[in-house]
């Protein structure tokens, strides 16, 4: 299936954010797309095909997008260019979804900076990641996502993904943050059910956990996890969407059904390091989103194809 820009409308946005009063379970909603960031053939951020994607996935079943998280390719955006892509996601879908910003480095004082500035912009909420290279103790990670919370006003969503970080952050530090008011939920991509199990079990309600990959979606939503931060929504946010509310449902015949048909997908998005087979499928199925930015690469034209190739069967879920 091809995609089109154009003909797609904009859904209605269902609720209000977290920042204007709406607090349940999901803070976020349930699908939140970790998004790209295009590039044009010069290798400049392209704001109008960010604003035009933005309105794309918001309708196609995104409750909200992640700006300049891992698969925007934060750590190769300048400060101006993370600010504008801030800027072009809140203009673009402001009241049809959440905008969360990728405010996160591990430089505290300048997550601090950039989520005063996307307070500033409109976002509203921010992700911080674990700081990432110099391997915080567990009080140092614990003032650095304390440091984000106090900065703004804005809800803050913990992004724990020691595969890349080489930093975990434990459940009892979780806790710990849990019982900051602005602290609302974590993105959970340790891949790990029984830890995540455990964080459910100690955080302070309301606190959320969201998936913080595709194929663990399932599993961590049956434990109470409210949803997922998406790379695959970008070609199957409907799917995605459905998924998650047959899990709400406590209809789990069709959710494993769903997830069976999609987990070749997912599987193929990740055969190299994401952005990269999600940005040539994209090219192919949407519109132009430019090359990775070095150290990033072009995924190799195999494993493109290898995305279309699941993507027929992902689409029927």
């Amino acid at each position: 299936m091809i995609f089109h820009r154009e003909e797609f409308p904009v859904r209605s946005r269902v609720g209000r954010c977290y920042r204007h009063g709406y607090m349940t379970t999901q803070p976020f909603g349930s699908v939140l797309t970790a998004m790209i960031t295009p590039f044009d053939p010069d290798g400049a951020v392209d704001y109008q095909a960010t604003w035009d994607l933005a309105r794309f996935l918001v309708s196609t079943g995104s409750d909200g997008l992640v700006v300049c998280g891992t698969t925007g390719e934060s750590p190769t955006l300048t400060t101006e260019e993370k600010l504008g892509m801030f800027r072009t996601v809140v203009e673009a879908v402001s009241e049809r979804a959440v905008v969360i910003a990728g405010t996160g480095t591990y430089d505290t004082a300048e997550s601090v900076s950039l989520t005063r500035q996307a307070a500033e912009l409109g976002c509203d909420a921010v992700m911080a990641v674990t700081p990432y290279y110099n391997k915080p103790p567990q009080e140092g990670l614990y003032r650095h996502f304390t440091a984000i919370a106090d900065a703004s006003d804005l809800p803050v969503l913990v992004y724990n993904i020691p595969g890349r970080t080489s930093r975990l952050i434990e459940v009892d530090t979780l806790a710990r943050l849990s019982r900051h008011e602005r602290i609302v939920a974590t993105k959970d991509a340790v891949e790990d059910v029984e830890f995540t199990r455990r964080t459910l079990e100690a955080v302070d309600e309301p606190f959320a956990v969201y998936s913080g990959q595709d194929s663990f979606t399932l599993p961590l939503m049956e434990l109470g996890a409210v949803g997922i931060v998406s790379v695959a929504s970008h070609l199957v946010g409907k799917q995605i969407a459905s998924l998650t509310e047959a899990i709400r449902d406590k209809d789990l015949e069709t959710a494993r059904e769903i997830h069976q048909r999609l987990t070749p997908l997912f599987e193929a998005l990740f055969v190299e390091p994401n952005p990269m087979p999600l940005k040539g499928a994209l090219d192919e199925v949407w519109g132009p989103v430019g090359d990775p930015r070095l150290p990033l690469i072009p995924a190799q034209p195999e494993t493109v194809q290898a995305v279309l190739n699941t993507l027929e069967a992902a689409q029927a879920a």
